[in-house]
C-alpha cells in the first residue's frame, strides 16, 4: 500500500534515510534527525513531501521523499525525487514501482511536466529498474554541489 506520510512515520522515514545512506556507502555523511524530517514534512512551512510503502502489517518498508521544482522552459512545476528507498527484504515486491507510479500520478494530476531524480553511477540494479520504466538518463548534464567550507566562502562574498 502506498500513502502520504503522516507524522507518525517520521522515525521510520529517518531510519530509512540512514539505510539509504549506508547502501550508498555514505553513512558517515548522513546527519539528519527526526526533528528535521518532522519540520520539513509537517512543520509550519513544509518544503518537502513524502509517500511511504507499507507491508501487510502496516510497517513502512519504502519511502519516496520529494519536493516540487520548477521548469522555466515549461513554465510549470515538476517533482524532484530526493530519495527512493525500499528495504532490501522487500525489494522485488513492487513497492518501488508503486511509489514511482504514485509520484507520476501526482505530476499528471497537478499538471506537472517532469519527474526527475538522480542515481549513483555504480547502482546498476536501480539503473536497470529505471530504464525498464522507460526513464532516460540526462547524461548531457553534470550535477554540481557546494557544501561545507566552499559554500561558506562563497556566501561570505555577499555583504
Amino acid at each position: 500500500m502506498i500513502r502520504r506520510a503522516v507524522p507518525e512515520d517520521v522515525s521510520a522515514i529517518t531510519a530509512m534515510i540512514y539505510e539509504l545512506a549506508e547502501h550508498q556507502r555514505a553513512r558517515d555523511k548522513c546527519t539528519v534527525t527526526d526533528d528535521q524530517i518532522d519540520d520539513a514534512l509537517f512543520g509550519p512551512q513544509p518544503s518537502t513531501f513524502a509517500h511511504v510503502a507499507t507491508n501487510d502489517d502496516d510497517r513502512v518498508v519504502g519511502i519516496a521523499v520529494w519536493f516540487r521544482n520548477f521548469s522555466t522552459w515549461d513554465g510549470t512545476h515538476g517533482i524532484y525525487l530526493e530519495d527512493l528507498f525500499v528495504s532490501p527484504s522487500e525489494r522485488g515486491s513492487g513497492h518501488g514501482k508503486a511509489l514511482l507510479a504514485t509520484l507520476a500520478k501526482e505530476c499528471v494530476d497537478n499538471g506537472y511536466t517532469r519527474l526527475s531524480w538522480s542515481v549513483v553511477n555504480w547502482n546498476k540494479p536501480s539503473i536497470a529498474f529505471y530504464e525498464s520504466l522507460d526513464a532516460h538518463p540526462q547524461d548531457e548534464w553534470t550535477t554540481y554541489r557546494l557544501t561545507g567550507d566552499p559554500l561558506g566562502r562563497l556566501a561570505s562574498e555577499v555583504s
